[in-house]
């Protein structure tokens, strides 16, 4: 069944902790962690991942952390997800490149493409400003 991994619910509770903060204000990995209950060590992959694509930004040395990539009304639920679990699959069939040979025979494939679509429109119309805000 779809389900978030651990992976994915640290992530957004480090982020979303982020988004909370003044955006100017560049937060150590350890606060950020321990406000949001969640593995530094841990925490810290995920914030490699997301500084690769631009979701973070990292600053080392003293005054070192991080601050948000782009303005939270610009990152969506749906960039975060995706960028820990990979894009949102609900069966293979509906995975780009990959051929079916019962897609187009098939009376569930257009479920499994509605279903893709819905929850993937769900969560890219909830920013990490509105998460932030409450």
């Amino acid at each position: 069944m779809m389900e978030l991994t651990r992976k994915g619910e640290y992530a957004i509770r480090g982020i979303v902790y982020l988004a909370s903060r003044p955006t100017d204000q560049v937060c150590l990995l350890s606060d950020i962690a321990a406000a949001v209950d969640v593995p530094p060590t841990f925490l810290a992959k995920i914030f490699q991942q997301f500084s690769k694509i631009g979701l973070v930004k990292s600053y080392r040395g003293t005054g070192g952390g991080f601050i948000l990539g782009r303005p939270a009304d610009k990152i969506t639920l749906l960039d975060v997800v995706e960028a820990v679990e990979g894009p949102i699959i609900p069966n293979r069939c509906v995975i780009n490149g990959i051929d079916c040979d019962r897609s187009s025979s098939c009376n569930v494939h257009p479920v499994w493409m509605n279903v893709q679509s819905q929850v993937r429109g769900i969560l890219d119309k909830v920013t990490l400003k509105e998460l932030a805000e409450g």
